[in-house]
């Protein structure tokens, strides 16, 4: 591990930024005979566009219809206080946790500590090069929760990339201790079936449950074989973090053969992803339950005994859903928001083309008492503002904004920007503010915008994919009451009770 600090870094961001390429440069170069790039382990070089296509974003920027490359825009009741760009860590930021008057950001290749006690002038604490795609990150006291989802020749911080198809190879968990936030230490990792792609927190108090979502199997891979219908459960003692271990992998979807017993996918189900797995859970530990996004099925379930999830009910949307990347339940637990990352995040699909079903959230009423609850779908919701075809767009991570009475979300769509929509009508959702840029290029798709925006304190906070963190601020009636609310710790797929 190396902590990429330094006081003058105002004064020498170049200096800096230049000497951790470097780094960086050294510890791929260092990669061992038959290592070959990771999908993720850098940022994926830009995809061109048609001719037709290319004009057409220049003339909907001509005509006021889309803002200008880089061109900052926003609804009337949003303003836009503060950004930091990014620094010593120059791969894809990914996701944000916060603890007191801390944020943590991922980034593939890290993660980076700011201090935001002033949200109008967040300021660097510590960055920690660790790199390993696609480094989503949680906290719980003192300890810091990083996913590793991509193959790697060892469980160290100067990991180089190996295939997946070596049994050497590692993917999983890593632990630090965050006691001194200028200074987080790394403190023990556990591999996991398949890596981790993200994580959620079920925290106790002398221990933390890690739920981790995996997917995507092979025959060929000695660590993640198929079928991989679960998810691995890590018990972590916070007194003796080191002794972290797996202690289940519960079976979510059961079924005959090697695929298991999740959505068959094409071509049974064109368009639509196999599941082999989960790509996040969204846990409420105040009524004991989780919500699974499992690529292409959505699952509601039990986490009174957090070692054993038991499963209460699934959907499916062969329609319209293409991959179930997230969920997110309001207070009352009678409704969960699906997210579909539709064209994996990399595509156009906030266009008339696409329309306003697919590349969507699916809201959901739950029905039903104890294990007898169901999932039923109410609608769609999905930004209302076309985007260009150079920018990609699909609905991301957001969280809640606790409103008593009301059902309040902020939530990313990568190039499309930030969204707070109301969804108190679950039958008719509607956005009620929005920020967001212009596309990075006219030309190419380059993945880049918000992938992680979220509400804590008073402020939203937005991780941009190359932009760095944006701090938002809402003034808004009906979200307002919100302001009163304070919470210690927020990682967002461990949603609190706000109201308790």
């Amino acid at each position: 591990m190396t902590l990429l600090n330094n006081p003058r870094t105002r004064r020498r961001r170049f200096g800096v930024g230049a000497a951790a390429l470097g780094l960086i440069a050294a510890l791929f170069s260092a990669a061992p005979a038959g290592a070959t790039p990771d999908p993720g382990d850098s940022p994926a070089a830009p995809k061109s566009v048609s001719k037709s296509d290319a004009a057409d974003a220049k003339a909907a920027i001509k005509s006021g219809k889309i803002p200008a490359p880089d061109e900052i825009v926003h609804s009337d009741n949003i303003k836009h206080l503060a950004n930091i760009p990014k620094d010593a860590l120059p791969g894809l930021n990914t996701d944000i946790a916060f603890q007191g008057k801390y944020a943590f950001a991922g980034n593939y290749d890290g993660f980076r500590i700011y201090d935001i006690s002033n949200p109008k002038k967040p300021r660097t604490v510590s960055q920690v090069l660790c790199p390993g795609s696609q480094n989503d990150v949680s906290v719980s006291g003192n300890l810091l929760f990083l996913s590793t989802d991509s193959s790697r020749s060892d469980n160290s911080c100067s990991s180089t990339t190996q295939p997946a198809t070596e049994k050497s190879s590692w993917e999983g968990m890593k632990v630090f201790d965050i006691s001194d936030k200028a200074n987080p230490r790394y403190v023990s990792a556990v591999e996991t079936a398949c890596g981790s792609h993200t994580h959620t927190l079920v925290p106790e108090k002398k221990s933390v449950y890690v739920y981790v979502s995996s997917y995507s199997p092979s025959a060929t891979f000695p660590d993640c074989q198929p079928p991989h219908d679960g998810i691995s459960v890590i018990k972590v003692p916070r007194k003796a973090p080191q002794k972290a271990a797996v202690v289940d992998f519960p079976v979510l979807f059961p079924g005959e053969g090697p695929d298991g017993g999740g959505n068959p996918g094409g071509p049974t189900n064109p368009g639509v992803s196999k599941t082999t797995g989960c790509h996040d859970i969204t846990v409420l530990p105040s009524k004991d339950l989780a919500a699974g996004a499992c690529m292409g099925d959505g699952i509601l379930f039990s986490i009174k005994d957090p070692e054993n999830p038991k499963v209460i009910d699934r959907v499916q949307d062969n329609k319209n859903f293409a991959f179930w990347h997230s969920a997110t339940f309001n207070q009352k637990a009678n409704k969960v928001v699906f997210t579909d990352e539709l064209g994996g995040g990399g595509g156009a699909t906030c266009d008339e083309a696409t329309g306003p079903e697919r590349g969507a959230n699916g809201i959901y009423d739950v029905t039903g008492k104890g294990n007898h609850r169901k999932l039923v779908f109410k609608s769609y919701y999905k930004i209302p503002r076309h985007q260009a075809a150079t920018e990609n767009c699909v609905a991301h991570n957001g969280s809640l904004i606790p409103v008593k009475g009301k059902d309040l979300m902020v939530q990313a769509w990568y190039q499309g920007g930030v969204s707070v929509w109301d969804f108190t009508n679950s039958s008719k959702p509607k956005e009620i503010g929005y920020f967001e840029r212009g596309p990075l290029t006219t030309d190419a798709i380059q993945i880049g915008g918000s992938w992680s925006a979220y509400y804590y304190n008073g402020y939203v906070y937005s991780n941009d994919i190359e932009k760095g963190l944006d701090v938002l601020k809402i003034d808004d009636k009906r979200t307002d009451p919100a302001e009163r609310v304070r919470v210690r710790e927020l990682n967002v797929q461990t949603q609190p009770d706000y109201f308790d």
